[in-house]
């Protein structure tokens, strides 16, 4: 890696490291943390799914493709997470820094990159491509999500901002197909 890269690298890292800090210091207020923990378990799919289920309900057979797509957006996000786990083993910001407080559980054990943020983005983007009505809903419930995941010390700043990229990039990619 030459000198320049390793610097970059290194800001990069400390500018992580800071700003995970100032989120997770947000959470120290009960009501704070309670908000984005609803969040976070709202975004461990029951958000969505539920969301699916209420579709279907409503428009009954018009949103079976969207559904459709989101769920096979759904298995690709989550194949492409899985693998990304796996091959950067990221520790937790709560497990290198004593100063940050675990506001839940974490679903696996490693942070790169965030699967809530990866989730809610590539979910968002299908869905408010067929039903552009409901981003009153789905564009705060998706920034809420993502920020649930620094309030509660749980990922660092780029975890976060690489699972919306590839959250993203997963569902603009599946309108091609």
């Amino acid at each position: 890696m030459s000198g320049r890269a390793a610097y970059y690298l290194c800001r990069i890292d400390r500018w992580d490291r800071i700003w995970c800090l100032r989120f997770n210091q947000a959470g120290r207020r009960a009501w704070i943390r309670a908000l984005f923990g609803a969040a976070s378990r709202l975004g461990d799919g029951v958000f969505w799914y539920g969301l699916m289920l209420a579709l279907l309900a409503i428009e009954g057979w018009r949103a079976v493709v969207p559904v459709a797509h989101m769920l096979a957006v759904g298995g690709v996000s989550l194949a492409v997470y899985k693998w990304l786990k796996e091959k950067t083993l990221r520790p937790r910001p709560f497990e290198l820094n004593r100063e940050i407080t675990l506001g839940a559980a974490p679903l696996d054990q490693f942070s790169f990159p965030s699967g809530h943020t990866l989730h809610a983005f590539a979910f968002s983007i299908v869905l408010l491509a067929y039903y552009p009505m409901l981003a009153w809903l789905v564009a705060p419930f998706t920034l809420l999500v993502a920020a649930s995941r620094l309030v509660l010390g749980l990922h660092y700043p780029s975890d976060v901002l690489a699972g919306a990229v590839i959250g993203a990039s997963i569902a603009s990619a599946s309108f091609r197909f």
